[in-house]
């Protein structure tokens, strides 16, 4: 039986790559498709045009581009995560260490 409590195990671990990578990416990839029936249902506030510039590939709209809407989405969560969780935990646990 360990006498550690779970933040302090948790802190030593760092937060999980995989977690974060799968949660953003899923987060991204909703909000995109969520975005696209927003703009079809109100055209005058559409945002296509953003996606256009944000999405290579991506044109006003047919099922093959909304398609590779939504992987471009999931790749820029995992984009994110790949490079805020090792900062995130090479920060945090190098912080720990300093105050012991």
């Amino acid at each position: 039986m360990t006498t550690k409590t779970l933040p302090t195990r948790y802190q030593a671990q760092g937060i999980s790559l995989l977690g974060v990578g799968h949660a953003t990416s899923l987060l991204l990839a909703i909000s995109f498709a969520l975005c696209v029936g927003f703009d079809l249902l109100l055209p005058e506030h559409a945002m296509y045009g953003t996606w256009q510039k944000l999405l290579p590939g991506f044109e006003w709209l047919s099922w093959k581009s909304f398609f590779l809407g939504l992987i471009e989405a999931y790749g820029y969560g995992w984009f994110f995560a790949l490079i805020w969780v090792p900062i995130y935990n090479f920060v945090t646990l190098r912080g720990g260490q300093e105050r012991h």
